[in-house]
C-alpha cells in the first residue's frame, strides 16, 4: 500500500538526520504507526501481547539490535515504560542520528515514572489529518509565507461550500475512520469513544467507576467546543440526573486524563510578554482532538448541522460554526507545528474582543486568525483583527479571516480573506 505523506513527515525529514531519538505522540488512530513504520528497519509493537511479553522479560532487546544504518521503532512505548529510559541511556551513550523512533498515545501509568528525556528525546505531536492532508482542495495560501511578515499577495478559488465543510467535520481526520464507508463512521466513532472509557483511561492508571458519568461529561465538553465555558458549567451540563453527576474532583481527573491521552486538546490563551495588553482572559478554548468526535458525542448529523437545528454553541451561533472553528484550529495547529510556531487564542475579560487563533513565531511575532462560518465578509468579522493591530502593531505580522467563501483575496485594510480549504503550508 502506498504511503501518503503527512505534515509531520517534513519535520521527521529534518530531525532524524540530526537527532538519535524522536518520539511521535498523539491520540490513537492519528497515523503514528504507519508514519513511523515507513521509516523503520525494525518494529517493536508493544500493543501486541506477544511482543510486549518478550520486551517486558528482556527490555534490553529494543536497544541491542541497533546498528549504524538501523532505525528502531518502538510503538506504544508507554505499555513498557522502561523502554523510554533504555532509549534515553542509549542516547547518552552515543546513539547515532535516526536510530530510534518512539510512538505513544498515552502517558504511562503514574506509578511508573520514566525520566522526562529532556535534551535526549525530541517530541513531535501528530494530530488527525488537517484539510491539506485530506486532499480535498489544492491550497493556494501558505502559512509559511504569512509568517514571514512580508504581507504576501493571496489568491485562489475553491468550490467547497458549507455543506462540504460539514461533510469534512463528520468524515473525521482519523485516517482509519475517514477511509470507512460513510454509514460505518458513526459506529466507528462510537467504538472509539467507548474504548476510551473501557481501556485507554484504565490503562493510564485510573479506574472508571461510573462510565456513564464520564460519557456525560465528555458529551458536555463536546457541546462546548470552541467556547471558554467554565469547567463548573460543564459539570452542570453533564448532569441529566443527579445520580449521574460526577464530583468536581472526579471531573478534574477526567479532564487531566483525557488530555494525557490526547482526546482533549484545549487551545491555551495568549499571554504576550512583549505587549501592554491588559485584561486578557486565561481560560482555554475547548477542543476535542477531532471535531468528528464532538459531533458524534452530541448526536449531530449532516442535516442537523447544515440546517442549524443541532445544539447551540452557548447561544452564540449554530453548532456547525463551533465545529468549523475546531476544524480550522486543527488545521492551523498542524500547519503551525510544521513551521515551528505555536497556536493560542485571545479573549479579553468579558469577551469584548476575541481572536480565534494566534499563530506565534519563536520571536513572539504573530499572525492573527478570525474564523467565520460565512461566505460573506461583514465589518464585524474583521473588527477584532484590526483592533489587535492597533494594540500591538509591532507584533502583528498579518491578519487573516478564514471563512467558507470561494475566493482568497486581500482587503484594503490588509486583512487576507482565505477560504479554509485554501490554507496550506
Amino acid at each position: 500500500m502506498d504511503y501518503s505523506r503527512r505534515l509531520v513527515d517534513r519535520q521527521l525529514d529534518e530531525l532524524l538526520p540530526l537527532l538519535p531519538a524522536v518520539s511521535i505522540e498523539g491520540a490513537k488512530g492519528v497515523g503514528k504507526t504507519v508514519t513511523a513504520t515507513a521509516r523503520a528497519s525494525q518494529v517493536f509493537s508493544l500493543d501486541t501481547p506477544s511482543t510486549r511479553a518478550i520486551v517486558q522479560d528482556n527490555p534490553e532487546l529494543v536497544v541491542s539490535r541497533v546498528s549504524d544504518k538501523a532505525t528502531i521503532f518502538i510503538d506504544e512505548w508507554q505499555r513498557v515504560p522502561s523502554t523510554w529510559d533504555l532509549v534515553r541511556r542509549a542516547v547518552d551513550q552515543g546513539a547515532q542520528p535516526g536510530q530510534f523512533i518512539l510512538a505513544g498515545s498515552a502517558a504511562p501509568n503514574p506509578k511508573a515514572k520514566p525520566h522526562s528525556g529532556a535534551g535526549r528525546i525530541v517530541r513531535l505531536v501528530m494530530r488527525p489529518m488537517s484539510l491539506p492532508e485530506r486532499d480535498v482542495e489544492t491550497p493556494s495560501v501558505s502559512l509559511r509565507a504569512l509568517l514571514e511578515g512580508t504581507v504576501p499577495e493571496v489568491g485562489g478559488s475553491t468550490s467547497l461550500t458549507v455543506t462540504n465543510y460539514a461533510e469534512e467535520v463528520l468524515s473525521s481526520g482519523f485516517p482509519g475512520i475517514r477511509s470507512a464507508l460513510p454509514a460505518a463512521r458513526p459506529h466507528i466513532l462510537d467504538s472509539y469513544v467507548q474504548h476510551i472509557v473501557d481501556h485507554d483511561i484504565p490503562e493510564s492508571g485510573q479506574e472508571v467507576r461510573r462510565p456513564a458519568s464520564l460519557l456525560h461529561w465528555l458529551t458536555a465538553y463536546g457541546a462546548a467546543t470552541a467556547s471558554t465555558a467554565s469547567y463548573s458549567s460543564l459539570l452542570t451540563a453533564a448532569t441529566p440526573g443527579e445520580d449521574l453527576k460526577p464530583s468536581k474532583v472526579t471531573a478534574i481527573t477526567y479532564r487531566d486524563l483525557l488530555q494525557r491521552i490526547w482526546v482533549l486538546e484545549p487551545l491555551p490563551a495568549w499571554s504576550p510578554v512583549l505587549a501592554s495588553l491588559k485584561y486578557l482572559g486565561q481560560a482555554p478554548k475547548h477542543h476535542l482532538v477531532d471535531p468528528a468526535l464532538a459531533a458524534r458525542l452530541v448526536g449531530a448529523t449532516q442535516d442537523s448541522l447544515v440546517s442549524g437545528n443541532g445544539p447551540k454553541d452557548h447561544g452564540e451561533g449554530v453548532f456547525l460554526g463551533a465545529l468549523f472553528e475546531s476544524l480550522a484550529v486543527q488545521t492551523i495547529r498542524c500547519l503551525a507545528q510544521a513551521n515551528g510556531a505555536k497556536v493560542f487564542h485571545l479573549r479579553t475579560q468579558g469577551g469584548v474582543h476575541e481572536i480565534d487563533a494566534i499563530v506565534q513565531r519563536p520571536d513572539l511575532r504573530i499572525v492573527a486568525f478570525e474564523i467565520k462560518l460565512s461566505s460573506i465578509v461583514r465589518p464585524a468579522d474583521v473588527a477584532h483583527l484590526n483592533w489587535l493591530q492597533t494594540q500591538v502593531p509591532d507584533l502583528v505580522l498579518d491578519k487573516v479571516l478564514l471563512n467558507t467563501g470561494s475566493e482568497a483575496y486581500r482587503r484594503q485594510d490588509g486583512v487576507a480573506v482565505v477560504p479554509l480549504a485554501l490554507l496550506g503550508q
